[in-house]
């Protein structure tokens, strides 16, 4: 069987040993192949060591970039980015190692793209109600609003803003300037979304159900909402005055 893939999925991990085995298995039984990038940020749970054991049953398919310690999911995703662009994949996607974000809709986020023609997906819990398991209600409605308040402050016409779970065509990413991609905590999700809908592309939200993590530890902090809170203005404060610069 072929190795060769068009679709990267691109994982962070920090202390995710109780996850990752299981979450490269189901993304590989998926009739779909994918490959997997894991940007591993020195983990000292061993997440690193159960990367590579895997590496060796799965070879040209999976594979591991570490880095020397925790420094922020945006620039881990940028890092893997870079990492798809300086190889062959035509869709690049985002998602989490603790089975948040379900693999089986991984197929649903490449058909939005690859068949139906959109320039991003992005795996959506508010575009059919409220789509999220276990988290309890005062999450679920900092969450909620969060996305609310950004399409506010923004304009944008995606509901769930700060998903995590996306799908990009490599067109999308070539558009891009990382270096001017500022936010790296929760914002960086927004920021991501925002500059790709001021480029003009089509973004298309896929309803998925969001499950909370049931093994390791949670990544959000005060520091994360609040960077995402005053971010938003920012980012619109930013493309006003950009705009006004250039009809000097």
């Amino acid at each position: 069987m072929s190795s060769v893939s068009d679709s990267l999925v691109i994982i962070p991990t920090y202390n995710e040993k109780e996850n990752i085995e299981s979450i490269i298995r189901k993304v590989f039984s998926l009739e779909k192949l994918f490959h997997v990038l894991i940007i591993e940020d020195n983990s000292p749970d061993g997440t690193a060591a159960i990367i590579k054991k895997l590496m060796l049953e799965f070879p040209d398919k999976l594979f591991i970039e570490e880095r020397k310690g925790k420094l922020g999911l945006g620039t881990a995703y940028i890092h893997g980015f870079k990492w798809a662009l300086q190889r062959q994949y035509e869709y690049i996607f985002e998602m989490d190692a603790d089975f948040s974000h379900n693999p089986e809709d991984l197929p649903r986020l490449y058909a939005a793209c690859s068949d139906e023609g959109f320039d991003m997906s992005v795996g959506s819990r508010y575009i059919t109600g409220v789509n999220v398991v276990n988290w309890p209600m005062g999450r679920v409605m900092l969450s909620y609003y969060a996305s609310a308040y950004v399409r506010f402050i923004t304009r944008m016409k995606v509901r769930d803003t700060t998903a995590g779970f996306v799908c990009y065509t490599r067109k999308v990413l070539e558009a891009m300037r990382f270096d001017r991609i500022t936010f790296m905590g929760y914002a960086f999700q927004i920021e991501m979304k925002y500059t790709i809908y001021k480029l003009g592309f089509n973004i298309k939200e896929v309803p998925i159900i969001f499950t909370d993590r049931t093994l390791g530890q949670s990544k959000m902090s005060k520091g994360i909402i609040r960077e995402a809170f005053f971010g938003v203005i920012q980012l619109r404060l930013r493309n006003t005055k950009r705009r006004h610069t250039k009809g000097k």
